[in-house]
């Protein structure tokens, strides 16, 4: 095993990666991010306490814990990593004194957005700077045809100001597969008079509905469409898995690269979270994959059709799924992606910038890409993740493999979701 180093600066903005790494063994994934914003958010509502165990320790999930404290709920840490105790305030929570600050978590914006909607009062939810650049439309849209008043900067930005009240049931078909928009209306629908119905044309995660249901709300599903009523949320347990969005980017490093072997267990593998592996299978991986684990021996893989009805469950995944396409032979192509254009960052443009950086060719197009893949990576150059904590990884996963040393500024971002990147790399490279 080559003796990978990834050595970050004082400031936490810029990271240095030496290359010649192989990729063997086992890791354990923190705890998944998405079901963790949304156990802390239920716990938070629910009557009673709940015991939280397995929650992501990146800095977002903090900052949702921090806007719940604020909302009124208590949280006390548990002997365990990852275990926490929610005390919840029975479907009424506390008009926050000050702003609430969810940092750079668009999932923590868009689900208190809803959840507020059904509450008395007034929030004020500001986050960083990246956060500011992604607009709430898709989620203030429906929460004002159900009597929520929302508004922000540009009327579409952070500072964004929801001020709760009475709300009224509605029928909202999704314009684009978003599972923050459904979540949020789905959450707001648990205060409102009449049944909330939200049409899904494509699937897309359905964290929030598996979850209500386990806090106990009046929820059903099925036929393409998910329907809440009035709901009071009970206290109960929840073990957070791990999460599959960080074991894809250890995955489609170690796919590409011939002789690696990666085994990663106890992830959360369920509806619009899987993507990535049939991807993988399409590109010729070998991939073996058990109920909660997927184990991976790397090969040369081959280039594949990334299309647009595959993009709803890929959207986290596709700077990591980069890697695989930059690893492989011949063109990857992806289309329907314009989504990625206002993530964390530009996302097209910046998995381009990367794939450049380790020779690859590219051409950009306004909602994709086309990556043609390299028999050798390139080293030594630098890569800008523009403050964008996958791109960051992907960058620092692709030096680790390329001769030289690779910089990657921007890293600070990785603490955001995955404080125990460079930890991990540095025990499988």
């Amino acid at each position: 095993m080559a003796d990978v180093k990834l050595v970050v600066s004082e400031n936490g903005g810029r990271a240095r990666v030496a290359g010649g790494g192989s990729l063997q063994g086992e890791l354990q994934m923190p705890g998944d991010k998405s079901v963790s914003h949304r156990a802390v958010m239920f716990a938070a509502l629910a009557e009673g306490e709940s015991r939280l165990t397995g929650l992501s320790n990146g800095e977002d999930v903090a900052h949702t814990m921090g806007v719940v404290k604020a909302m009124g709920a208590k949280v006390r840490p548990g002997a365990l990593a990852g275990e926490f105790f929610v005390e919840g305030r029975a479907g009424k929570l506390a008009e926050p004194f000050g702003v609430a600050d969810v940092g750079n978590a668009g999932t923590g914006l868009r689900l208190f957005c809803g959840l507020w909607a059904g509450q008395d009062g007034l929030a004020v939810f500001v986050g960083d700077h990246s956060l500011g650049r992604r607009p709430i439309d898709r989620v203030a849209e429906p929460l004002r045809q159900m009597g929520a008043y929302i508004d922000g900067r540009g009327g579409r930005y952070t500072p964004v100001v929801v001020r709760g009240g009475k709300l009224r049931g509605i029928e909202y078909t999704l314009p684009v597969a978003s599972a923050q928009t459904k979540s949020a209306v789905l959450l707001a629908g648990l205060g409102a008079d009449g049944a909330t119905t939200v049409h899904e044309p494509v699937l897309c995660r359905q964290h929030t509905e598996e979850l209500l249901r386990v806090f106990g709300a009046n929820i059903t599903m099925g036929d393409g469409k998910v329907t809440v009523e009035r709901s009071s949320l009970r206290a109960t347990d929840v073990h957070v898995p791990g999460d599959p969005s960080q074991a894809a980017f250890w995955i489609c490093a170690a796919a590409g690269l011939p002789g690696a072997q990666i085994r990663i267990p106890n992830l959360y593998l369920g509806p619009a979270r899987d993507g990535f592996l049939e991807i993988l299978g399409r590109m010729d991986a070998d991939i073996v994959r058990g109920k909660d684990s997927v184990e991976v021996r790397g090969r040369r893989l081959n280039g594949a059709e990334i299309l647009p009805q595959d993009i709803p469950g890929l959207v986290d995944e596709l700077p990591a799924l980069a890697i695989a396409a930059i690893l492989a032979k011949g063109k990857t192509t992806v289309r329907g992606a314009e989504e990625l254009r206002i993530k964390e960052s530009d996302r097209i443009a910046t998995i381009l910038a990367m794939a450049k950086a380790f020779g690859a060719s590219t051409t950009e197009y306004q909602d994709g890409m086309d990556i043609e893949g390299v028999s050798s990576l390139t080293g030594g150059g630098t890569v800008d993740a523009d403050g964008d904590h996958r791109i960051a990884m992907a960058a620092a996963l692709l030096g680790s493999l390329a001769p030289g040393e690779t910089v990657v500024t921007g890293w600070e971002s990785v603490a955001t979701s995955y404080p125990d990147f460079a930890a991990h790399l540095e025990m499988v490279a």
